[in-house]
């Protein structure tokens, strides 16, 4: 597992390290987000299992750094560490694409605890219970049911995959890779380039009112598709 740690306060991110110390886990530490561009651009694109970001960095913020990761398709968790308690920054960090935060000064043991548990989720979130949207869907991935105003949407396997990936990771940009991978999980080299297309085309069909100005399920060009969470 490798984890990055971005902080500029160079004792404390050398604390984090030493907090989260275990056999199985490497971690690069970076002062700044030049630094933290250029490591990860030099790693392959799952490299990363978990990124921790300082809110406030000498170069900018770590909320607009957790949206460029999103909006590039990582999908890793982002934990955001904030001196900043107030309820707008913590929402603020939420909606940018991190999953958790922890407000200085915090517990070391408090925070290895709340990273363990994004390393238990991983980078692609699932869900197996009914979901409510807005009150317009209803999904129950279990039992394969879904509804739209009220009115089931039959819905084939690989369409049901599609969608719990996007939903459950909502807000995040998926890469058309990633998506394939989870898809296809027998092998994507046996799979046609626009099987991707076409599902994301059959799923827009059935649950956007306008499928060619869809509200849900965004393109993100050059990267991939996401689910949007402006409902």
């Amino acid at each position: 597992m490798n984890i990055l740690i971005l902080e500029d306060d160079i004792a404390l991110c050398k604390g984090i390290e030493l907090a989260l110390a275990d056999p199985n886990r490497q971690f690069t530490l970076c002062h700044n987000i030049s630094s933290a561009k250029a490591t990860i651009k030099e790693s392959a694109p799952d490299y990363f299992c978990l990124f921790v970001l300082d809110l406030n960095l000498p170069d900018g913020s770590g909320v607009d750094f957790c949206k460029e990761l999103r909006a590039a398709g990582y999908t890793a968790p982002v934990l955001m560490l904030t001196a900043n308690d107030t309820e707008l920054d913590m929402v603020t960090g939420l909606q940018s694409g991190a999953d958790d935060y922890v407000t200085k000064p915090f517990s070391l043991a408090v925070l290895r605890a709340r990273i363990d548990a994004l390393l238990r989720r991983g980078g692609l979130a699932t869900v197996t219970s009914d979901c409510k949207i807005d009150g317009v869907f209803l999904f129950d991935f279990e039992k394969l049911h879904f509804e739209k105003n009220g009115k089931i949407v039959e819905l084939s396997k690989t369409e049901a995959k599609l969608l719990q990936l996007l939903y459950s990771n909502k807000g995040q940009t998926l890469t058309r890779e990633r998506l394939s991978e989870r898809i296809w999980q027998d092998g994507t080299e046996y799979v046609d380039e626009n099987a991707l297309s076409v599902s994301i085309r059959r799923l827009r069909a059935k649950l956007e009112d306008e499928p060619s100005n869809p509200q849900f399920i965004k393109t993100i060009h050059g990267i991939g598709y996401k689910w949007t969470v402006e409902l």
